[in-house]
């Protein structure tokens, strides 16, 4: 077996990018999955295609700025399967722009969703891995917030405030939950659909040298997968042509 093989991961943002790809990679390693993200529509294919290759998963609708759908999440992940292993909090938007273009209703989304839905991420399954005694939380940041640029100080400062709570969670843990950081670069994903589009021109050549999302899954299975008593605390993973 390997360190994958039976546990319980639920995902948040899986509906897409990278979520979508951790998802399967793990069902394809013998995990089973509990699939989180606004579209229904696509949580509903994605297990469809997760149990035709023989996986198991299940999904609902999770919005991440509700603490209550995070809760159901969670509860979802005991209720079908009696335990869940790792939260992999993925869901995240990048709405970067100027901070002379004033976009408060922007700045305060990517609060709720990329700051706070990983708050209520840890509400929701620290007391459940409390009580079972075991638990993973891996935390997708961003390689945003390791060289700050223009445009990017909100969304870098939100990701900065995770890999912040993250190491503070870590070090509150005790020896038997673990806690991981995952830095993507760029990433090949629709991550810049609603971007400025001055701003999404600048994206869209990045990708041009872009990561496949399933090379950042890669880097997740890898933390989930190691024994017990280890803990990959911090991993950054980008194109070899991103500087």
């Amino acid at each position: 077996m390997s360190g994958i093989e039976g546990k319980v991961v639920a995902i948040t943002g899986a509906g897409s990018g990278i979520g979508e790809a951790t998802a399967l990679l793990l069902a394809e390693r013998g995990a089973k999955i509990v699939l989180g993200a606004r579209r229904p529509e696509r949580l509903e294919a994605l297990a469809a295609r997760i149990e035709a290759a023989g996986g198991e998963a299940a999904w609902a609708r999770t919005d991440v700025t509700r603490r209550e759908d995070l809760s159901g999440l969670v509860e979802l992940a005991r209720d079908r399967y009696g335990k869940l292993d790792v939260l992999v909090s993925n869901a995240g938007v990048g709405l970067i722009s100027r901070l002379d273009d004033l976009r408060v209703e922007d700045w305060e989304e990517m609060i709720d969703v990329n700051l706070k839905g990983v708050l209520y991420g840890i509400a929701a399954a620290l007391p459940v891995f409390r009580q079972q005694g075991f638990g993973h939380f891996v935390n997708t940041v961003s390689t945003a917030g390791l060289r700050i640029v223009p445009l990017q100080s909100v969304y870098a400062g939100t990701k900065n405030a995770v890999r912040t709570i993250s190491e503070g969670l870590r070090q509150e843990a005790g020896d038997r939950l673990r806690v991981t950081v995952v830095s993507p670069g760029a990433v090949r994903t629709d991550f810049a659909e609603r971007m400025d589009p001055a701003v999404k021109d600048q994206i869209d050549k990045m990708m041009e040298t872009a990561l496949s999302p399933d090379a950042v899954a890669r880097a997740i299975a890898f933390a989930i997968e190691q024994p017990d008593g280890v803990d990959v605390g911090d991993i950054v993973v980008r194109p070899t042509a991103q500087g």
